[in-house]
């Protein structure tokens, strides 16, 4: 399954409960103002860190770019343009909108 969440983790309770009932293996693609929580700042505070030993993370890097977060990035997460992201959308059977 592939878990999508476009909402910063200090405004929305979204990226919490994914990450809660996330299994291990699957992924969470970050967009939008979701990419907040993959900055190596906020990465340990927003459980990205720690949920990068059981899932694979993903951060919509324009999203990155447009905020001026690109290299602030959590090196725990991989960045994807938008061809990775409908191939990631195409690669997983199921896919989840966290709002």
């Amino acid at each position: 399954m592939l878990h999508i969440v476009n909402k910063s983790h200090t405004e929305r309770n979204a990226l919490a409960s994914c990450l809660r009932l996330a299994l291990d293996g699957q992924s969470l693609l970050l967009t939008e103002d979701g990419i907040y929580a993959a900055t190596a700042a906020a990465a340990a505070e927003s459980g990205i860190a720690a949920a990068a030993r059981r899932l694979k993370i993903y951060v919509l890097l324009p999203d990155a770019q447009a905020r001026g977060m690109a290299a602030r990035l959590a090196p725990e997460v991989t960045g994807v343009d938008y061809a990775g992201f409908v191939d990631l959308v195409a690669g997983h059977s199921t896919n989840q909108s966290w709002l």
